[in-house]
Parts: structure tokens; sequence; C-alpha cells
């Protein structure tokens, strides 16, 4: 389950990352990389909209602040 989690926050970075970036300075990290496949830049989207579902699902359980009593 760990390499499940570090999996999915180093998706949600990426995600986050480039949100951040296409509000800022309207450039999208994820699509200069992988513009030129496109099949894989929508994979990547795919993932990172998983992982958020996944991290939002399991976060009370995983977080340290959020299960404190």
């Amino acid at each position: 389950m760990k390499a499940l989690h570090i999996t999915a926050m180093t998706l949600l970075f990426i995600g986050g990352l480039n949100w951040g970036l296409v509000g800022l300075f309207d450039f999208n990290l994820v699509n200069s990389l992988l513009g030129t496949a496109p099949a894989i830049e929508k994979l990547v989207y795919i993932l990172v909209g998983v992982a958020t579902v996944y991290v939002i699902a399991t976060h009370m359980n995983d977080c340290k602040v959020c299960s404190k009593k």
C-alpha cells in the first residue's frame, strides 16, 4: 500500500504543479512534455484524476493530522 500511496501523491504533485503553471503562466507542462503523444498525455490526466479520488477516499486513514482524535 505504501507504493500505491507514494504513486498517488506523486501524481497529485504533478497535477497540482501543472495546474499552478497553467493558472500563473498559461503553460501546460504535461502538454509540453507529451504533446506529441496525445494518448499518453490523456493517460497522465486520467491517472492524476484516479490518484485524486484514491487520496480523497483514503485521506482520513493516512493523514496523521486529520486522524488525530
